[in-house]
């Protein structure tokens, strides 16, 4: 398995299958795509991936975007769930064209979703993602779980003034279905105004959650905690504002749906052209060694001090 410069072993690859997305979340970071140029072709995301493999690569996700707007998303999926290699196939999607889509993802060797899910209360989910059919989400999430496409992960992004109440709401939403409900902190790229109104700290949330979870764990990835409550509820809270552990314990390499190898979220100064070659015919050596300079760029955005 290669490891970066700071010893961090590459286990994950996110792939971003497009940037095009049919809700408009308020804090949508669009995985630090800027401005892509096209979208790779299923047999070129394949290449890619199987050279990642070769790295010790054992687990995709796939991201858009909304990953369910590419009408090959089920090529795509059997094409990765295939590579020698790969341990696991998932997705993160937002559940809109979810339901009627699940079972047949899982055939083709989908494996697990995360679902966006940032409120029960329908006018709140219409503020925040600009999308009036929260019942078309909820009818997804149920598909999935009855497709076998678990653990469910349903991801919550706090927002100060807005969700912070239904906390307890999802937890018992998730906990109904077997789901794993994971609070995820506000991100804060670069629009300081947006990021001061609506960042919430999850300090408060996770001390309530110490205080009655009947077992903590910490996940290996990003050293996130995971408390189990009692009646069968898990939480995941993830922290990844100023945390130099979040980074120090980072798996992921991203690759951008024009083709970038992009070593961090939050940066766009070191991404690593992978199409361009790749459609110049680029054999897997060449492949191999973009990918290993991606690799090399790696650095903690969040450093200890």
């Amino acid at each position: 398995m290669v490891c970066d410069r700071f010893g961090r072993p590459i286990r994950d690859i996110r792939v971003s299958l497009t940037h095009r997305c049919n809700l408009r979340c308020i804090y949508c970071h669009g995985e630090g795509e800027c401005n892509p140029g096209g979208e790779l072709e299923a047999s070129e995301i394949e290449r890619i991936v199987a050279v990642a493999a070769g790295e010790g690569v054992r687990r995709v996700k796939l991201t858009g975007g909304e990953p369910l707007l590419r009408r090959d998303v089920f090529e795509v999926v059997e094409r990765l769930s295939s590579v020698p290699g790969i341990e696991e196939v998932s997705m993160t999607t937002n559940a809109t064209l979810l339901a009627d889509k699940a079972s047949e993802l899982r055939e083709v060797g989908l494996r697990r979703v995360n679902v966006s899910l940032d409120s029960l209360v329908p006018e709140k989910y219409r503020m925040i993602t600009g999308f009036d059919r929260l019942d078309s989400v909820i009818r997804g999430i149920d598909e999935a779980v009855g497709a076998g496409l678990n653990p469910v992960k349903v991801n919550m992004v706090l927002l100060r003034g807005v969700n912070e109440d239904e906390v307890w709401d999802l937890v018992q939403f998730s906990r109904e279905r077997d789901a794993i409900l994971q609070v995820i902190e506000l991100v804060d790229f670069g629009d300081k105004a947006f990021f001061q109104r609506f960042h919430a700290d999850v300090g408060p949330l996770e001390s309530e959650l110490l205080r009655l979870a009947e077992r903590v764990a910490t996940r290996s990835m990003h050293k996130r905690k995971k408390y189990f409550l009692p009646g069968g509820g898990e939480v995941e809270v993830v922290r990844p504002v100023h945390n130099s552990d979040f980074c120090s314990n980072c798996t992921r390499i991203r690759l951008t749906s024009d083709g970038k190898l992009k070593p961090c979220l939050m940066r766009n100064d070191n991404l690593v052209d992978v199409a361009t070659p790749l459609r110049k015919g680029a054999d897997s050596k060449a492949l191999r060694k973009l990918f290993l300079r991606a690799v090399e760029l790696r650095e903690p955005y969040y450093r200890a001090k």
